[in-house]
């Protein structure tokens, strides 16, 4: 379910901003992402930040420090995370805010090439020393045989959440947030969790995979594994859907639908 988003920041969110960046001179909210208490553009007097926070007790306060665990290995690939603090009732990341639009992913945008290339340079990251969610683990109730799931294992870390507000556009290229369920597994499974997004835009199954192939893990993928991934996140989608109120999650449950699909119909 997504976190209500606060249109004003608190008092106590203020102060704690100010502690770690001097004096806020304006903030304003910003509306993309549904996870976040607190998601802000905020100006002190010598920057601009992107605040986002969550209450300690909320249940997902866990991927405030999961995002501040990663971002020292994600440097050049995510925005620079200044600080983070867990104070007065809040847990909140000052990031240095970074200008660009959200991913355009339908079929002919000339974004697929600079988000490729940078999933590419996440898959050259070197496996970071932290208590990661494994695939595996997060895939266990969604298998009907548990040994599908020696198909995502893996020590590469991922991003997996490749919801095109999560990947931001800038001169230099593609820069990836909110890294909150960043995940060790096989490394083929972030192109194959980003093809669903494509399928959700406008691209055929078929034009998914080939806009994907040019991933470097792609063509080590196993067949039995792909497959076996795709009825996951049929499964998935399904429950998400099921569970939303607003129906924003029908287009990546339609999409994995047809995903499956397509790859049951393989020889």
């Amino acid at each position: 379910m997504p976190t209500q988003r606060l249109t004003e920041l608190p008092d106590a969110v203020t102060r704690l901003i100010e502690k770690h960046s001097g004096p806020v001179v304006d903030a304003g909210t910003i509306n993309a992402g549904r996870n976040s208490a607190i998601a802000a553009r905020v100006q002190t007097t010598d920057r601009t930040l992107f605040v986002k926070g969550l209450p300690l007790d909320h249940p997902w306060v866990w991927t405030q420090k999961r995002e501040a665990d990663v971002s020292p290995y994600v440097r050049g690939i995510a925005p620079e995370l200044y600080w983070h603090a867990e104070e007065d009732g809040w847990s909140l990341l000052g990031f240095e805010f970074v200008e660009g639009g959200h991913a355009d992913f339908t079929p002919g945008s000339s974004d697929l090439p600079a988000v490729m290339a940078t999933m590419t340079r996440l898959a050259a990251v070197t496996a970071p020393n932290l208590e990661l969610k494994t695939m595996p683990h997060r895939f266990r109730t969604y298998v009907d045989d548990p040994a599908d799931l020696s198909w995502f294992a893996g020590n590469n870390l991922l991003h997996t959440e490749w919801n095109p507000h999560n990947v931001v556009m800038t001169s230099g290229g593609a820069l990836l947030v909110d890294w909150g369920w960043a995940s060790l597994g096989a490394a083929w499974i972030d192109p194959a969790v980003w093809l669903l997004w494509l399928i959700a835009r406008g691209h055929t199954p078929e034009q998914a995979e080939w806009a994907v192939a040019a991933h470097p893990a792609w063509g080590s993928a196993p067949p039995a594994g792909l497959d076996a991934l795709a009825r996951v996140q049929h499964r998935i989608w399904d429950s998400i859907a099921a569970e939303s109120t607003d129906g924003w999650a029908e287009p990546m449950q339609v999409a994995a639908r047809a995903w499956d699909a397509h790859r049951t119909a393989k020889p």
